[in-house]
């Protein structure tokens, strides 16, 4: 088996560590306690000039199309810039992937040009509702056939790049009639199409430089041609797209905790105690290997899911476990930065106290860490123990 990285990705890798660190680290913190739009959305737009906003996206519709290892690689190095960044690639990219999935050839032709070029600045993923988070299929949004259009109403929750996304893919049921789940379709709502309404920005623990938001639907009238795929097949979509954007979700944690390691190793170093520095201690040591190891561990994982996602193989009890093992590696990786650094470790005057705060949401967004242990669970169930 051989792990190394094709000269491509690693000069991926290489670009994406390079803009991380001259634009996004430098403001990382200032945006984290204030929300500059412009020069979130500015960064945005430098990472869609090199090619990250459609990193699966096919080359004939302005994409990279540079594979989903490439794609965690990138999440990874901005993981360890900025996380509130990382997160609104990832999304971007689970838009573009939905799109070129199963849009038709008029969809993909009108906006994964526009998503991977930075037209649009970010793209929206509107499933979660207040009552519908780990129970996607119980949404209660609705779309109603009218003529030539459907007519969308409901509530979408938690909707990452709600203010600056350039299009929305919103899922609503169709046919209130069907069992759970199979009469949910997906709809390519544009920014500024009446009814949409994008409600008030969440104030976050972290990565609160990305906006999240209310998004509403009052009577959000739509064309027959933004019902993106097979009517009443969206909830078949949303599940496949979700163990993709927990690859996603794996890699920006393995990033933040990386950088959280980072920071505090070489801290820790410098530090003095009894005369000598703290890494000369045998339980800091042993603290540095077990975060480290569990991060490689981490990292493997997320390279084995996304390497088998991109060769189009089943991948969705990989990803799971990838999810749930990169983002509590990271979080036990964050934990133990703080401890290394003692009180200075707590103060906003050290990243980590920000890295902490970030990683948090790690567990539960794309799928709580207790959904992932589900899905896991059932694969396994499903190869060992057959009816």
């Amino acid at each position: 088996m051989d792990l190394d990285l094709s000269p491509e990705q690693k000069a991926i890798q290489a670009a994406a560590r390079e803009l991380a660190q001259a634009e996004l680290e430098p403001v990382a913190g200032l945006l984290d306690r204030e929300f500059d739009r412009r020069t979130f959305v500015g960064n945005l737009g430098k990472l869609a000039a090199q090619g990250f906003m459609g990193m699966n996206v096919r080359r004939r519709y302005g994409g990279a199309e540079a594979g989903t290892v490439a794609l965690s690689l990138v999440l990874t190095e901005l993981g360890r810039a900025c996380a509130a960044t990382a997160a609104s690639v990832s999304v971007t990219n689970m838009v573009a992937e939905v799109i070129q999935a199963v849009g038709s050839e008029e969809q993909k032709a009108t906006y994964l040009p526009r998503i991977s070029s930075g037209e649009y600045p970010a793209a929206s993923f509107a499933l979660t509702e207040a009552g519908a988070g780990s129970d996607p299929a119980g949404m209660v949004t609705q779309a109603v056939a009218d003529g030539d259009a459907f007519v969308l109403d409901g509530e979408k929750r938690f909707i990452t790049n709600a203010p600056y996304a350039g299009v929305f893919v919103v899922w609503a049921v169709t046919d209130r009639a069907a069992p759970k789940g199979k009469g949910i379709s997906c709809f390519l709502v544009e920014a500024g199409t009446r009814g949409l309404v994008v409600g008030r920005q969440e104030d976050k623990m972290g990565q609160r430089a990305s906006a999240t938001n209310e998004v509403r639907l009052e009577r959000c009238r739509v064309p027959r041609g933004a019902l993106l795929g097979r009517l009443n097949d969206g909830f078949r979509v949303a599940v496949a797209e979700l163990a993709g954007g927990r690859i996603g979700v794996g890699s920006l944690a393995l990033g933040i905790g990386l950088a959280a390691m980072d920071y505090a190793t070489r801290y820790a170093s410098e530090r003095v105690q009894f005369g000598e520095p703290v890494t000369t201690f045998e339980g800091v040591q042993w603290m540095l290997a077990d975060a480290y190891t569990e991060l490689e561990a981490a990292r493997l994982l997320l390279a084995s899911a996304a390497f088998q996602k991109e060769r189009g193989r089943p991948y969705a009890k990989a990803a799971s476990m990838a999810k749930l093992f990169a983002t509590e590696a990271a979080e036990r990786a964050c934990r133990s930065a703080v401890q290394l650094m003692g009180g200075q470790g707590y103060l906003r005057d050290h990243p980590v106290e920000r890295y902490a705060r970030d990683v948090r949401v790690t567990s539960i967004y794309e799928g709580t860490n207790e959904i992932q242990r589900l899905i896991v669970a059932r694969e396994i169930l499903k190869e060992l123990v057959r009816p």
